[in-house]
């Protein structure tokens, strides 16, 4: 079966200041990170020396047997263009990655803009760290509604993930409503376990919007594998919008602290609420259509020596 994961992350450093509290690597020889305030496992701890890169991905993917996947972005990383657009030229069969502008700033039309003649087919808004105690960057208004038309225009894809519940829905819907050609890709399915998120499942009812379940085994850590309610989430979002509206992504790396990279996408293939063609459009069929993958590699399987 084609798999393709449609929610990733790479960084070569990771250190940046989000809402005044910084995120970066603790020391030069470990894999964690200060996180607001906290230190958690960031990376697999066996990657010391806090890269996160897309050879290391390659050779995760390869063993998973995933053929491609769409690396995403986000303020807590810090921008991660540079790298993002030289991975994309080198691997330009395996890899879609998005620019990401910092909308929390005023004047980030021109730096979409350039993005975009750089080559990136996508640009990625995390909006919901565009929300603060006294501040808010609205996504209906005027500066950032001139981006997305220029991205209708351009053919450039949207990713984007939203504040909890219906938060931003209604700003997303005249969005959707003022650019009927912009593609729109909703991350973490909606921030699943959180009240109201089917009113971001049902954005998708639009044909011009998709949603991928980046982080959802992250959403239901708690019950941890094979995580049972994920499914049953899938099922349900499935059911008020289709099978084809939905994808599969890992939120590779910061899930794989907790579980194998294999892990993050098996739970689907062994679970009996979906057929098989359901899977196979959520695991991979829907993504490449969407984000226009074409020959992939051979994915042989690779016994393991403990087999």
């Amino acid at each position: 079966m084609l798999i393709i994961d449609a929610h990733s992350h790479l960084w070569l450093r990771q250190d940046t200041v989000v809402n005044g509290q910084h995120i970066c690597q603790i020391e030069s020889n470990r894999s964690r990170s200060l996180f607001f305030g906290d230190e958690v496992q960031m990376l697999p701890p066996f990657l010391i020396d806090g890269r996160n890169t897309a050879e290391v991905f390659l050779s995760n993917m390869d063993y998973a047997r995933v053929s491609a996947a769409v690396v995403t972005q986000e303020f807590i990383d810090g921008p991660q263009n540079d790298y993002l657009a030289d991975v994309s030229r080198r691997y330009p069969d395996r890899f879609f990655c998005f620019g990401m502008p910092d909308t929390r700033r005023p004047g980030f039309f021109e730096e979409g803009r350039r993005l975009i003649d750089q080559g990136f087919r996508g640009l990625k808004i995390p909006a919901a760290r565009l929300i603060g105690p006294d501040w808010r960057v609205r996504l209906d208004g005027e500066e950032m509604m001139r981006l997305f038309h220029l991205m209708e225009e351009r053919g450039t894809l949207l990713g984007i993930e939203l504040a909890d519940g219906d938060t931003q829905v209604g700003e997303l819907e005249t969005v959707i409503a003022e650019c009927p050609r912009l593609t729109v890709v909703i991350g973490h399915f909606g921030m699943v376990t959180r009240p109201g998120w089917m009113s971001q499942i049902r954005l998708a009812r639009h044909p011009n919007v998709f949603i991928e379940c980046g982080g959802i085994t992250w959403l239901f850590n708690d019950e941890f594998w094979p995580f049972p309610s994920a499914v049953r989430a899938i099922r349900e979002a499935a059911d008020e919008v289709g099978i084809d509206r939905l994808m599969w992504g890992s939120d590779y790396p910061r899930t794989i602290t907790a579980i194998t990279y294999r892990m993050s996408y098996d739970f689907v293939l062994r679970s009996s609420l979906l057929s098989d063609a359901e899977k196979a459009a959520f695991l991979g069929l829907n993504a490449q259509r969407l984000f226009g993958f074409g020959q992939f590699p051979e994915m042989p399987y690779i016994r393991n020596m403990s087999e």
